[in-house]
């Protein structure tokens, strides 16, 4: 049987996303911890659907970087605090899936900026992070965001920043850094911030769901 285009399979299963779309945590290679924060997406979740009524399904799912099924998902979230190591087949799957329509969100728990950036630079040799401006349309969904992220956990006391990699004109993958939103995401007794800061962060991230469902 003859086998259709790679490019070609990634659009005709972005054609038949279900009308509940599911959000997807990013499971990889090289010890770091990709589960890092628990709660998080739930919690996102479902601010997006009591607030703004996005309709996504309550549960988030869990994917790896070469799996088939990284194709389901129009926005896979990815995180944690040390190594990333991608192979060259999950390399070539996570290209084929952004050029395809799909969005990646790499959130910095703190000390995985040394290491994914090197791994994106595989998957994307011919693009650099580029910083956002504040202008830029992810800050200025629902919710405005004048002086870009907001600063959830203060690691090196450093501005938050937002990066973005963008192809052929269209943002497929944003890293937050010096943020740590999805911190600001969990539950509020795992890290004890403020209700005004967990609120700050889930509209943030708020803003980078509508952002994908509405490019």
């Amino acid at each position: 049987m003859k086998r259709l285009p790679l490019i070609l399979t990634v659009i005709s299963l972005w054609q038949v996303l279900p009308a509940q779309p599911q959000l997807a945590l990013l499971k990889y290679g090289g010890g770091g911890d990709w589960y890092a924060n628990p709660t998080s997406l739930t919690n996102l979740i479902a601010f997006c659907n009591q607030d703004q009524q996005m309709g996504l399904q309550p549960q988030y799912a869990t994917v790896e970087v070469g799996s088939a099924e990284l194709f389901n998902y129009p926005l896979v979230h990815m995180t944690g605090h040390g190594n990333v190591v991608f192979s060259d087949r999950e390399v070539q799957n996570l290209r084929t899936y952004l050029i395809g329509g799909g969005f990646l969100h790499i959130d910095d728990n703190y000390g995985m900026r040394e290491y994914v950036v090197p791994q994106m630079k595989r998957v994307f040799p011919e693009l650099d992070f580029v910083e956002l401006p504040f202008s830029h349309s992810i800050y200025h969904q629902k919710y405005d965001f004048p002086n870009g992220l907001p600063k959830i956990h203060e690691h090196d006391n450093l501005p938050p920043k937002g990066y973005g990699l963008v192809w052929e004109g269209r943002l497929v993958c944003f890293f937050t850094w010096e943020c740590d939103l999805g911190d600001g995401w969990e539950d509020p007794d795992v890290h004890g911030d403020s209700q005004a800061t967990r609120t700050k962060a889930l509209r943030m991230g708020s803003n980078i769901v509508r952002y994908v469902f509405t490019q």
